[in-house]
């Protein structure tokens, strides 16, 4: 019997009713039964990035550092604040920067909106430099716009139901791929 593959999902927005989380929550329901999708939850907790500290002095930190580790992937989504990648996010992942959590870790990063490029852009920049293992086929942009706003709407949509099915078997097989 094969392992469960177990993927870890950050959204970089703290709103309630995120689309960028909405995204990773529809992807929990349609990930297949041999994919366990868990949702990071504390990313409000993170306190303001500073090099001078250690990260095992805060457990919110080392926490994610280590889900981060155990995780198989690590799938990403942010809204584009000022044509960047949201504060929030940018304070997690520098945090991140001196560990090895991401260091030739799969990372696919998915976009809700087609007009935030930016971060889009900006975030596979960020995640290359830490050494990730950024898979391009299977980070992809969605038009989660208009009527589309939470997971259901996002399930329901036939085009984003498509898009996020294949996405995540293409990172599935690519870890596979990499694993072996």
């Amino acid at each position: 019997m094969c392992k469960k593959i177990q993927l870890l999902a950050l959204s970089g927005s703290l709103r309630a009713t995120s689309r960028n989380t909405a995204l990773l929550r529809a992807m929990q329901q349609l990930a297949p039964a041999s994919i366990n999708i868990t949702l990071y939850q504390q990313l409000a907790l993170i306190p303001p990035f500073n090099p001078d500290l250690d990260i095992d002095d805060f457990p919110v930190i080392a926490d994610l550092r280590d889900q981060i580790i155990q995780a198989d992937g690590l799938i990403v989504a942010s809204p584009e604040y000022a044509h960047g990648v949201s504060g929030v996010l940018k304070n997690a992942l520098d945090w991140l920067v001196s560990t090895p959590a991401l260091v030739n870790k799969p990372v696919v990063t998915f976009n809700a909106a087609p007009r935030a490029h930016h971060a889009f852009d900006s975030l596979q920049e960020i995640l290359k430099m830490m050494s990730a293992h950024w898979i391009a086929d299977a980070s992809i942009t969605l038009p989660i716009i208009g009527a589309i706003e939470t997971a259901a709407d996002i399930v329901a949509n036939k085009v984003c139901h498509s898009a996020i099915s294949s996405a995540l078997i293409c990172f599935t097989n690519e870890i596979e791929r990499l694993k072996n």
